[in-house]
């Protein structure tokens, strides 16, 4: 005669314990797989220590720069911009490049888009763009300020890059961190009128904010 094995309610009692303390188990082991997965991702970027990108000015020509009527400005500018990535060890994609030309704090032209790259260790790259704008409004004291700047002899650009960045580490790469740079475009601006484009002082260092 066969014996039937009913388990007790003990019994049961202590089987879930036991699955309890075999979730506990799982969970502390996945937790310490991840914080141990973060320590040697912070560890080696602490190693590593990125640096920002370094831009600086190549060349600026300003081929057109007047008003139509009192506050509509045309606008024809060519931008050459270097880009170095100073880190030995680590790569840069670069998403999303806008620039843009601005005059005492005023947009003078509208966005211009640069095609995303990949910059390897200590790679330099040229960037090129037109920037241009027609019938832009600007402040009423924007001809005055125009008419100063050349009677001094000189006019001030600020030559701007705004967008996104990526680290690449080996095979990770990182998020996304916004990206800001800020060239200055001294260009001689005298009371005569040029026959050809006026052209920026070559080799001047941006600013860049990651």
């Amino acid at each position: 005669m066969s014996q039937l094995f009913i388990k007790s309610p003990k019994h049961c009692g202590k089987q879930g314990v036991n699955i309890e303390k075999l979730y506990k188990k799982v969970f502390l082991a996945f937790s310490a797989l991840f914080t141990t997965i973060l320590s040697i991702i912070l560890l080696v970027w602490l190693i590593l220590r990125p640096t920002k990108p370094q831009f600086s000015l190549k060349e600026a020509d300003i081929y057109q720069l007047n008003l139509s009527n009192s506050h509509l400005l045309n606008s024809s500018i060519q931008l050459t911009l270097l880009s170095k990535n100073p880190n030995q060890k680590i790569g840069i994609y670069y998403d999303e490049l806008q620039v843009y030309a601005a005059y005492k704090g005023q947009q003078i032209t509208v966005y211009t888009s640069l095609p995303p790259f990949y910059q390897g260790h200590e790679d330099s790259n040229l960037l090129s763009a037109s920037l241009g704008g027609t019938g832009l409004p600007v402040a009423p004291s924007f001809g005055y300020q125009v008419v100063r700047d050349q009677t001094v002899g000189r006019l001030v650009l600020n030559l701007k890059v705004n967008g996104r960045l990526r680290w690449k580490v080996g095979t990770w790469v990182s998020g996304r961190y916004r990206l800001n740079v800020n060239c200055v475009a001294v260009v001689a601006f005298g009371p005569a009128i040029p026959t050809g484009p006026l052209s920026s002082e070559q080799g001047t260092q941006c600013s860049t904010s990651v």
